[in-house]
This record gives structure tokens, C-alpha cells and sequence, in this order.
């Protein structure tokens, strides 16, 4: 099986990992943006996703898998926009932060440090790995 790869932004206040793992599965709504609806439509059952911490924290924190492809999000009244399922898989060891993805020159072109504002964006599977490797305290 291909997998492919992903982060995806939430507000640790709003909707954080801790959430997700009590949860022991989300629904990830509310995303208003066509790029970012884009890449959730792409999304397919089994994909990983970091789980992004945004604004506070501004770090990596967890893995998941997308456990159910695209479906109307249930908040939009419009129809226009998509939601996907998620499950927790793990922590990571270590918190992966933006100020440390911004230092990795493996990471330059990775979407999410171009495009910052967006909430949910794809990673190649080298980039994958780079985060990956940054959590267990390796360097890439």
C-alpha cells in the first residue's frame, strides 16, 4: 500500500492531542480553506498525519492515521466544504517545533513552511522521515 503523508494544524485549546487521544478518534472539521480542503479530499484511509499544534505551542506533538476518506463537513451549512476522520496512533517521543523544522535545510521546501498560514498540508515521505528522526532526537 502507498501512504502518503501529512500535518495538520489545530489549536491545542480548541481541539489538541489530548483531545484526540481521550476521543480515541476526531473529526476534522472547520477547515476553510480551498488549498487545505484540497489536500483533505486527497486524503485516503490509512495515510499518516503529524498532528500540528498551532499558535500555542507551534510544534509537532503526535502521530495519526486518517481513518475514514474525505465526507461533507457536518459544520458547513454551504455544502462546499470536506471533513476527515482521524485516529491517534502515538506521541511522539519529542515534540518536533517549527523553530527546529524552519533550521532543518532537508525541510525548506516543505509546503507548510512556504505557505504557513495553511492548516493542513502534504509531506513527502523524506520529509516524513526528517520529523520523524528530529523526534527521536537524531539528526536527519
Amino acid at each position: 500500500m502507498t501512504r502518503n503523508y501529512w500535518l495538520m494544524k489545530s489549536e491545542p485549546d480548541v481541539y489538541g492531542w489530548d483531545h484526540l487521544v481521550k476521543d480515541g478518534e476526531g473529526y476534522w472539521d472547520g477547515v476553510r480553506n480551498n488549498a487545505a480542503a484540497g489536500h483533505m479530499k486527497a486524503m485516503k484511509p490509512g495515510d499518516h498525519a503529524f498532528f500540528y499544534h498551532s499558535n500555542i505551542g507551534k510544534e509537532a506533538v503526535g502521530i495519526m492515521e486518517i481513518a475514514a476518506a474525505a465526507e461533507p463537513d457536518r459544520t458547513d451549512e454551504t455544502g462546499r466544504w470536506v471533513a476527515v476522520r482521524v485516529k491517534p496512533l502515538k506521541a511522539l517521543k519529542n515534540p518536533v517545533s517549527l523553530a527546529a523544522m524552519k533550521a532543518e535545510k532537508k525541510l525548506a521546501d516543505m509546503v507548510m513552511l512556504q505557505q504557513s498560514r495553511l492548516s493542513v498540508a502534504p509531506l513527502s515521505a523524506a520529509q516524513w522521515q526528517v520529523i520523524l528522526e528530529m523526534s527521536e532526537g537524531k539528526t536527519p
